[in-house]
């Protein structure tokens, strides 16, 4: 039996956007603000300004969002600071939290 376009366009498809997830970047008393900085710069794309300013929120409160992506995204940037924070000698800790969780 052959399956026309038509009919594919006809049935149900149940289509949701995929689930955001939020890299969470953590304060720690060894990691250098200059590493976290470069860090959301490199991996994460932010501005130098922002990039200063999201630093600052993470020294001050503890914790910061780096970015929001899809799951395989967000795990490929944690991975990616994970690594270099891991060449450098640093303890940063990243975390993905599932958004609206």
């Amino acid at each position: 039996m052959a399956v026309h376009t038509q009919d594919l366009l006809e049935n149900d498809v149940d289509l949701r956007e995929p689930g955001m997830h939020a890299v969470i970047i953590h304060n720690d008393d060894i990691t250098t603000m200059e590493f976290v900085t470069e860090v959301l710069i490199q991996i994460f794309g932010k501005t130098p300004q922002t990039a200063a300013a999201l630093m600052m929120e993470v020294h001050e409160l503890g914790h910061g969002v780096a970015g929001v992506y899809v799951f395989d995204i967000a795990i490929t940037k944690k991975t990616q600071a994970d690594l270099l924070a891991a060449e450098r000698g640093y303890p940063l800790k990243l975390t993905v939290r599932e958004e609206g969780a």
